[in-house]
């Protein structure tokens, strides 16, 4: 006579299983408190999707009567987004230099240039802009040093990391012949990090497109300032306008940057 074992398969231990449900638990719990810790109307939640409706009935159809204005504004936006980009690239270089492990000069340096992305990284745009308002006044120069500022952290961090997984075959090959440091960084680093540099630039344009749309908000020049002023004077069949202009130059802005990955790497 003989016994036949069986032996059901599962995905995870009982212990295993324990473990997942309790973090879940756990999760909604935290869930539940955050709901009940912040000042929520539900009143307001649950009327949402009828003034939804009625709002969108309101901004149809689109008001061209202010399209001069606002392509105008969608220029400074896109002069912002590209002047504070340009600079930003150049400012990230050293940045970037001193950030990496393997070209800064020494621990100092390394501290200096990781404390420099991480201030630039961890403040939003629009805090920077409503910094630089107060300290330049309303105006497309807030907005450019603003989008710069952030731009900076963006830039230096990926630059940053490219030259750290260079090959350092050809570094090590140019520090044998005798090559002065210049040389090594203009032979042996920049061909390696031109890839991603163009990569990373193009898409910080990009990124950057989409940011200084809204710097109007705050008084920082482009077609942000249309746009809040159409909302304060409930100008909504403007606000559709402004709103289809952004999301074409969004669109255009994705579609450019994309050829120019294309046809650059």
């Amino acid at each position: 006579m003989t016994q036949t074992l069986t032996h059901e398969w599962a995905r995870f231990t009982p212990a295993q299983r324990m473990k997942r449900y309790g973090a879940l638990l756990a999760v909604t719990l935290v869930v539940v408190w955050a709901l009940g810790s912040i000042d929520v109307i539900w009143e307001w939640v649950w009327d949402a999707p009828i003034q939804l409706v009625n709002l969108f009935a309101r901004m149809v159809p689109p008001d061209p009567t202010n399209l001069p204005s606002i392509l105008e504004a969608t220029w400074q936006t896109i002069n912002i987004a590209t002047i504070a980009t340009m600079i930003a690239v150049v400012l990230s270089l050293p940045v970037a230099y001193i950030s990496a492990q393997n070209t800064t000069p020494n621990v100092v340096c390394l501290w200096i240039g990781r404390f420099i992305l991480v201030s630039s990284r961890s403040v939003n745009t629009i805090i920077w802009a409503l910094l630089f308002v107060a300290i330049f006044g309303p105006g497309i120069i807030a907005g450019i040093i603003a989008i710069m500022f952030r731009s900076i952290g963006f830039l230096g961090k990926l630059l940053g990391e490219a030259i750290e997984e260079i090959d350092p075959a050809p570094v090590e090959a140019l520090e044998a012949c005798g090559a002065s440091r210049f040389k090594v960084v203009l032979y042996g680093i920049v061909p390696q990090v031109m890839p991603a540099f163009f990569a990373i630039s193009i898409l910080r344009w990009d990124i950057n497109l989409r940011e200084s749309t809204v710097l109007g908000l705050v008084g920082a020049g482009g077609i942000g300032i249309i746009l809040q002023g159409a909302i304060d004077t409930f100008q909504w069949q403007e606000v559709s306008m402004v709103l289809l202009t952004i999301l074409a130059l969004v669109i255009a802005g994705e579609v450019i940057s994309s050829a120019l990955r294309k046809k650059l790497l």
